[in-house]
């Protein structure tokens, strides 16, 4: 699911309402797959499942945006599993922001841009974002600036 996810992500954007199409149903038959491996297995952790497994599954909750209840099931699961040590701070933030937005509140680690602005990336808006920067490296996230660098 990682894998088609990759390959189909740049058609989430598109100009191409087909392609959007397209994207909005990948991303669903995967929250729906992505349901059932947790009802039967729990969170796939990288100890249970492997690194590449555990990354695909955070990936497909992070891309299940019309399937808010799926994301919300996700975090919480992948709350326990960090403060278990069994999954990645990192992803766990940028899941975070995605359902804050999602849900309609500010986000905390500033991952979720709104679009660009004189050819700069502009956050979703972020709650306390004079510490932003700070929230970012405590859960190894590059600065905002740093970040959006690379996609320049």
């Amino acid at each position: 699911m990682a894998a088609a996810d990759n390959q189909a992500a740049p058609r989430a954007n598109s100009g191409d309402f087909a392609d959007q199409l397209a994207w909005r149903r990948l991303t669903a038959r995967h929250a729906d797959r992505l349901t059932e491996i947790i009802d039967a297995h729990g969170w796939p952790t990288a100890d249970r499942f492997g690194t590449d497994a555990a990354r695909g599954a955070w990936l497909v909750a992070q891309h299940a945006d019309r399937q808010l209840e799926v994301q919300r099931r996700a975090l919480r699961l992948m709350e326990r599993a960090v403060a278990d040590g069994l999954a990645s701070p990192r992803e766990l933030a940028f899941l975070t922001d995605r359902t804050l937005v999602n849900d309609g509140h500010e986000q905390i680690y500033g991952t979720q841009i709104a679009g660009v602005r004189d050819g700069a990336p502009v956050p979703w808006p972020c709650r306390d974002p004079e510490r932003m920067d700070q929230r970012r490296a405590e859960v190894g996230i590059p600065p905002f600036d740093e970040y959006v660098a690379q996609f320049a």
